[in-house]
């Protein structure tokens, strides 16, 4: 089993901000490099695919490329993939299982606040407005609870409850 994350293919700041810091549109359509994630992670897995892959080629901290090792996968080797907007129509093609968290927006933003240590947990607050419109963008264009084959209420941590 190979574990990854889309957090490995973020674009450079400079281009996921290039609508504006708090711009939703960016957020969404910006924040990835979904080429680089095809290129790199997801082709090598697909049928077909030679899998050698990396896991990750670019560090949002530090706004720096950050490529992996190439890997070679062995047959048959199956491949986890989390993060979000990973519903996107460009990506759907890709997975043969997926699950949707379905969470209170509020509930999101309150764990964010909790492991980043600063914003806002108020869905209204301003400083907000690129991840809650971004976020209604991607349920827009997506509808990832839809796609999902498997959804579970994790509103609660010590509770998820499958609905789907």
């Amino acid at each position: 089993m190979i574990h990854a994350s889309i957090d490995g293919f973020h674009h450079p700041r400079a281009l996921r901000h290039a609508r504006g810091s708090r711009d939703p549109e960016g957020f969404y359509r910006d924040s990835y490099d979904l080429a680089a994630l095809q290129e790199h992670l997801l082709d090598p897995f697909a049928p077909g695919g030679h899998g050698q892959y990396r896991t990750r080629v670019f560090d949002a901290r530090t706004d720096t490329p950050d490529v992996a090792e190439q890997q070679q996968a062995a047959p048959g080797t199956v491949l986890i993939v989390d993060g979000i907007f990973l519903h996107r129509p460009e990506l759907r093609g890709y997975w043969t299982w997926s699950l949707w968290l379905d969470v209170e927006r509020a509930t999101t933003l309150q764990r964010c606040v909790a492991r980043d240590g600063s914003g806002s947990p108020a869905p209204a607050d301003a400083s907000n407005r690129r991840y809650v419109e971004g976020q209604q963008l991607y349920l827009d264009d997506a509808a990832p609870q839809q796609q999902a084959t498997h959804v579970v209420d994790d509103n609660d941590l010590t509770r998820p409850v499958p609905l789907r």
